[in-house]
């Protein structure tokens, strides 16, 4: 590597200059010519101590590239260092840092190989996953200990993905010069140690991640960095077929057993049901209501895997004429379709997982949650694609599953979150296990047992549930089409968040106008929890028992045979609700 330097520039931009919070105009990413307020506050407190190592915890849409494109700016300017590695999770990212790099002068290469043994003398240095690290830590090492090299590790919180991961980048990079690690979700599910994380004990004992700086989704929201989330909550019946053979039923969103709002969300999000069109053709409205003000809004459905995203797609097409964009996450060419629609104004896109997490797409507004994922860090992830503000007053529509778990995360969105080490190992975080399920669709698959039924979801129906929004909840239910969910589907797509709330609030006022004699003559259940209803039907065994002579085995049998279901710790509470209906009756 020549010793001359490839690159000058002028002294940063100082915190001290009191720069606005945000641009009017969003630029490319990683190009904007000012400084953000927090972006000039976290290089004046990098440059204040320069230390080794460094980690930037931002909101998804704060402008972590450009932050760190200024700071690689500014290093080597200043020759501190004279070439740089950028990390990232995928190979779709590490193009679009070098596509950001490139518009402010460094030269990132992308297509380096492991087969490569130097870098090309042209580059300022390279782009590459943490997939190529993992497979030679060696070469990298070598690479990085070629210069004064500065390591930028995006989304460092994949550094704890796999042994091989965090092996591979400590041994890489633990030499370098200087290392700047970015997340916009600093935590993980797991209690995995991340490379290069500083962990402290806390009053528990439990060892905490701590980031140098950190600029979290309340702080951003405030300065009109990020846009205003609205969640729209969608609920309705479900009925399925076990493996066992068994046919049940449950309302989605209701209080049931794990297990059964597992299935009751998988039966939701089948294609062939009636739940995933309903959906579908409401955040078609609301797309359509946000593109009078937006007019190149886009819509993502985030689908859990290649079938369903493809059936997924017919059916946008069959509702909107249209075919949308299908990303697939094993295709080659779905960096150049993400691209593609980033740059147009065509109106949906349908993917799996390769757009949850780092894809910059500034024009999507409207956004439909069509998968089984649960952890806060996807659904983090997930979030992040929407909330990327270009002007005031936008603002982001999310369509999901009116499931307990979503909707913990939804009210939690502003929560701040760092990576905890030494929990115990089967602590009940209040989520569905993602990797379990995956595994028991897949034994369900792969099973041979002739005794087994496969899972099969019968029948979906869909109805608007509620709007949540910072935390609060506003509306309730209503039938798909009606004026109800219109007035809270069709609301405007430019509104300041103080906007958004006042005009809920009347949404919901209207609402209940609407609906307060249909309510008074439907007065709600009394017994609405699980076990609340095992109590009372318990309790009404236990009567009948006494009067019939009957042993309660029988009873609960003879009520299984009449009305359906599991046993009762695994019935759900349209199930009980059922059987206790005939026990009343009797």
């Amino acid at each position: 590597m020549s010793s001359e330097p490839l690159f000058r520039f002028p002294p940063g931009t100082s915190a001290a200059e009191h720069l606005p919070p945000a641009y009017p105009e969003r630029a490319a990413r990683g190009t904007a010519d000012k400084l953000r307020a927090w972006q000039a506050e976290a290089i004046e407190q990098y440059f204040a101590s320069e230390p080794s190592d460094f980690l930037v915890a931002a909101t998804p849409g704060a402008g972590k590239t450009t932050f760190a494109l200024r700071l690689v700016a500014e290093l080597l300017a200043r020759r501190t260092i004279d070439r740089v590695t950028v990390v990232a999770p995928t190979d779709h990212l590490k193009r679009q840092w070098a596509d950001a790099a490139a518009r402010v002068g460094v030269r990132l290469d992308p297509a380096f190989r492991n087969g490569r043994s130097i870098q090309a003398r042209h580059f300022h240095g390279i782009a590459v996953t943490y997939a190529q690290i993992a497979l030679r830590p060696k070469l990298h090492r070598a690479m990085t200990e070629s210069g004064r090299t500065l390591v930028i590790l995006d989304e460092i919180h994949h550094g704890g993905d796999s042994l091989s991961w965090g092996d591979g980048i400590r041994e890489a990079f633990e030499t370098a010069t200087r290392r700047l690690s970015l997340t916009g979700t600093p935590f993980r599910s797991d209690t995995a140690p991340i490379p290069f994380v500083s962990y402290f004990p806390g009053d528990d004992g439990i060892r905490t991640s701590r980031a140098d700086y950190s600029y979290g989704y309340g702080r951003a929201l405030a300065d009109g960095v990020v846009r205003p989330v609205i969640f729209m909550a969608y609920a309705g019946r479900m009925r399925w077929r076990t493996r066992t053979g068994d046919e049940m039923e449950a309302r989605l969103g209701e209080g049931d057993t794990k297990d059964v709002t597992a299935q009751a969300w998988r039966t939701a999000l089948d294609p062939e049901g009636e739940w995933i069109p309903a959906v579908l053709h409401a955040a078609n409205v609301r797309l359509s209501e946000v593109r009078e003000s937006v007019p190149d809004a886009g819509g993502l459905v985030i689908a859990t895997d290649q079938h369903s995203a493809r059936s997924y797609a017919a059916i946008l097409k069959t509702i909107t004429g249209t075919m949308p964009t299908i990303v697939l996450s094993d295709e080659k060419a779905s960096s150049s379709r993400i691209a593609s629609f980033a740059a147009g104004t065509s109106r949906w896109m349908v993917a799996v997982r390769m757009v949850s997490e780092g894809v910059d797409i500034p024009r999507l507004g409207v956004g439909v949650y069509a998968t089984s994922a649960s952890t806060p860090l996807y659904f983090a992830q997930a979030v992040g694609r929407f909330v990327r503000a270009r002007r005031r007053g936008e603002t982001a529509s999310i369509f999901v599953p009116s499931v307990p778990t979503l909707m913990n995360l939804a009210a939690q969105l502003e929560r701040e979150r760092d990576h905890a080490l030494d929990r115990v190992g089967d602590i009940d975080l209040g989520l569905l296990d993602d990797d379990a399920l995956d595994e028991a669709n897949r034994e369900e698959r792969a099973s041979t047992d002739e005794s087994l039924f496969e899972f099969k979801a019968l029948e979906s129906h869909a109805n608007f549930d509620r709007v949540m929004f910072a935390g609060d909840e506003f509306g309730f239910a209503a039938d798909v089409g009606s004026a109800e969910e219109l007035d809270f589907i069709g609301i405007p797509g430019l509104l300041e968040p103080d906007q958004v709330r006042e005009l809920l609030q009347q949404r919901q006022a209207r609402q209940s106008r609407r609906t307060d004699g249909k309510r008074d003559q439907t007065p709600p259940p009394l017994y609405r929890t699980l076990r609340e209803q095992r109590s009372l039907l318990n309790s009404l065994v236990a009567i009948q028992a006494k009067r019939s002579g009957m042993p309660h085995a029988h009873i609960h049998a003879d009520l299984r045979r009449r009305v359906g279901g599991p046993p009762v710790p695994q019935a759900s509470v349209s199930q009980l609700q059922a059987r206790i209906d005939v026990l009343r009756k009797a």
